[in-house]
């Protein structure tokens, strides 16, 4: 067989079972998913005990959290190369391998530097599979249900973010060692997917590309559980006949494809898919769910718990795009779901407005005298909480600052001790809680928090079954066998990216041009999403691969490819 011993998933003489067998192989890729969305979500939780037992400053909290976004960039372009080399099998193995090796570095690390190493190097297997994944599925999935089965990719990473969430629900309670825990339990999934790919196949195009046809032929005849093959054997050779006489003069791939005008025009949508999806700003929900519900104003108490929520509606709302991404196609799924994300960010918008404007006012004249009733005169009026702030929004917006209500007495600025408690004042640790007075810092009590909630909700329930999975289902059919890989290395890397950008710079521009002015923005370039698909996406819906790459050729090109097939017929 082309040099190739009968692998233990094909069996001379053994029958071909149904087509279930692609849903197991899909399953045990898409761990890879679960893995990936599991490591970016659990930072979220961890951080909390992280941070006090390392004396992390701010700058080191960043580069934990965004240790694994590079590494992820990195190597999400070293995957294409790698996919095409060794093969998605192998190469997805290679991502369970890693993985396990930074759970172990990460739940042993006894320095911040050891733990910024294990998220480094979890970013390597977060890059290798998240370009590797869709393409392994793409390649074996039988057209009719492709879709569906890419998307299970997106499925996987929601129940990742989602088990995330629980598990550091769960070890919260140890101060010391529920950190450990919670990071190295992603090696569990890791062994599990290694060893379920030690019987799964290799794609039968790379099969192909390789030469090894007779092997290809029997795994295709495995996946497709006894269909007759030929039609789409006979389609994957041409694509791979097609790509070697592409690859004449061995330029580097990269070159072949902006020299390439059809490759090049589904590359640009591919990637424009990709930035579109990340600076909708959903990365803000994924990171900074908590953050996001105590502005809208939640206690930190409350917050955390309400974390739980767009989780959960997020993984529930992705069986949504399970359901319509064969039904209503690729296009009118994506359209449908952003004009959602743009009505949703609009709501958050609005929410965060209402709250800023009929933000609690604040009694500036009123502040000596309360001090004076609790005996602390010794404070200066000039500190900088004791300005003449006119509401809470602007005593808040200095983080030394909190915001201290008075049920019958007016409210004040105070200088904040922690979460819990001012410095002095009615709302200090003797006083607060006594006197009638409410503590609030880094928020501001509002009769607007409920906006929140649902805008959040809204933007996952409208995120999570289109623009979510959509993005890596289409980039995983546009492009032809020999671009295929890296292509998708570089709209990957461009979805890292543009994580990365997303996620450093919110806080800064909540800060910047206010809250709503934040999710105006996000609403704004959704619209330019909307724009960009209805324009320039074409419907992938029921073609087989090589179908996909002439939606993007002209005229002449489709004729030409026609011609060069009949006489390879012939």
């Amino acid at each position: 067989m082309d040099g190739d011993a009968v692998s233990p998933f094909v069996e001379k003489g053994r029958p071909p079972t149904n087509t279930c067998f692609v849903y197991v192989l899909t399953s045990f890729a898409t761990l890879g998913g679960l893995l990936f969305g599991y490591d970016i979500g659990i930072v979220s939780g961890s951080m909390l005990l992280i941070q006090p037992y390392f004396q992390l400053s701010t700058l080191w909290q960043e580069l934990v959290v965004s240790g694994t976004i590079i590494a992820a960039v990195v190597f999400a372009l070293v995957a294409g190369v790698m996919a095409d080399l060794l093969g998605r099998k192998k190469t997805i193995m290679s991502a369970s391998v890693v993985f396990v090796l930074g759970s172990v570095v990460m739940g042993a690390a006894s320095s911040k530097q050891m733990l910024l190493a294990g998220r480094i190097v979890v970013g390597v297997g977060v890059g290798l599979a998240s370009v590797a994944v869709p393409v392994y599925v793409a390649e074996a999935a039988p057209k009719h249900i492709r879709g569906r089965l890419v998307t299970l990719n997106q499925l996987f990473i929601t129940i990742g973010i989602l088990i995330s969430s629980i598990v550091a629900g769960a070890f919260s309670e140890l101060q010391e060692t529920g950190w450990r825990y919670m990071l190295a339990l992603a090696g569990v999934f890791a062994i599990f997917q290694l060893i379920g790919f030690f019987f799964l196949p290799e794609s039968p195009r790379w099969l192909v590309n390789r030469g090894r046809g007779d092997l290809a032929r029997a795994v295709l005849t495995r996946i497709r559980g006894g269909e007759d093959i030929s039609a789409e054997l006979a389609d994957i050779r041409s694509s791979v006949n097609d790509a070697s006489s592409s690859t004449k003069g061995a330029r580097p791939v990269i070159l072949r494809v902006l020299s390439t005008p059809h490759v090049r025009k589904a590359l640009l949508i591919g990637g424009g898919l990709s930035v579109f999806q990340q600076l909708c700003g959903i990365n803000t929900v994924i990171y900074y769910s908590g953050t996001i519900l105590k502005m809208a104003g939640f206690p930190v108490k409350h917050a955390i718990w309400l974390v739980v929520v767009p989780n959960v509606v997020n993984f529930l709302a992705t069986f949504i795009g399970l359901w319509l991404v064969e039904r209503l196609g690729r296009r009118r799924l994506l359209l449908i779901s952003v004009f959602g994300v743009i009505i949703s960010l609009a709501t958050l918008a609005i929410g965060f407005q209402l709250a800023y404007v009929y933000s609690p006012p604040l009694n500036y004249g009123a502040t000596n005298s309360t001090l004076t009733a609790f005996g602390d005169t010794n404070i200066t009026m000039q500190h900088l909480c004791m300005q003449p702030y006119r509401t809470c929004e602007e005593c808040i917006h200095h983080k030394e600052c909190g915001f201290c209500q008075g049920v019958t007495e007016p409210a004040i600025c105070l200088p904040a001790r922690d979460e819990t408690a001012s410095v002095i004042g009615p709302c200090n640790s003797t006083s607060a809680g006594i006197t009638g007075f409410k503590w609030a810092y880094g928020y501001c009590p509002n009769d607007y928090t409920w906006i929140s909630v649902v805008g959040m909700t809204m933007f996952v329930l409208a995120f999570a079954p289109g623009l979510g999975p959509m993005p890596w289902t289409v980039n995983s059919e546009i492009y032809p066998l020999w671009a295929r890989s890296t292509c998708n290395s570089v709209t990957t890397a461009t979805v890292w990216i543009c994580n990365f950008v997303v996620s450093m710079t919110f806080l800064t521009f909540t800060e910047i041009i206010t809250k709503h002015g934040t999710f105006w923005m996000f609403s704004g370039v959704s619209v330019l999403g909307l724009i960009f698909i209805y324009i320039f996406l074409p419907e992938t819906k029921d073609k087989t691969l090589e179908e996909v790459e002439e939606l993007f050729m002209s005229q002449e090109q489709k004729v030409h490819r026609g011609l060069s097939k009949g006489e390879e017929d012939d």
